[in-house]
């Protein structure tokens, strides 16, 4: 059931671990090294207001994905932004992408909402996935994966690995039709 080479990744994580902060470094060095990360990463617990905001990534963008209620009712997600969030990030991987991260598998994507699609997209243009799982909801996370997933810790040294595997593959892959201008000109 679980492939250490498959495309898509949990990075399952418990109520005290931050997978946020872990995302978000992950993506920015693959953008650094001249990877292509594109997706959307809460803001975590080292921001105030971390849990009403997220970050649109390859741009930085911050997002609120939350709107304030009464006081009586609090906050609630903002489907809205959140929808709105998702068609952009779609539109970047329109534009090519090396992988998708997704900041949370969360109620609405157990509901097969939220950006539930963008995982089902992504996978089907052979981009890699990886999205933070809490540890409670694994059993559902199965499910919406049909069991074909990568359970990773919630630590960089995990999410490498994958990354190292699945990048490694990926590029041993290439199409001789997904020529670069120095194939060509040989």
């Amino acid at each position: 059931m679980f492939d250490a080479q498959c495309d898509l990744a949990a990075l399952v994580y418990t109520q005290d671990q931050d997978p946020d902060q872990i995302l978000h470094e992950f993506a920015s060095g693959l953008n650094a090294n001249g990877h292509r990360a594109v997706g959307i990463v809460q803001l975590g617990r080292h921001y105030p207001d971390a849990s009403l905001s997220a970050t649109l990534v390859p741009t930085g963008e911050q997002l609120r994905l939350f709107q304030d209620m009464d006081a009586c009712s609090g906050c609630r997600l903002d489907l809205g932004q959140l929808t709105g969030a998702g068609e952009r990030i779609a539109r970047t991987l329109d534009e090519g992408a090396d992988i998708l991260i997704v900041n949370r598998f969360g109620r609405q994507e157990r509901e097969g909402k939220g950006l539930a699609h963008l995982v089902e997209y992504a996978l089907g243009a052979d981009i890699p996935v990886v999205i933070a799982v809490p540890s409670h909801h694994f059993a559902d996370w199965i499910t919406f994966a049909g069991g074909m997933t990568v359970k990773l810790h919630c630590d960089r040294e995990s999410l490498d690995a994958w990354w190292s595997l699945v990048s490694a593959r990926a590029g041993s892959l290439r199409r001789p039709d997904h020529l670069t201008v120095c194939e060509v000109i040989k």
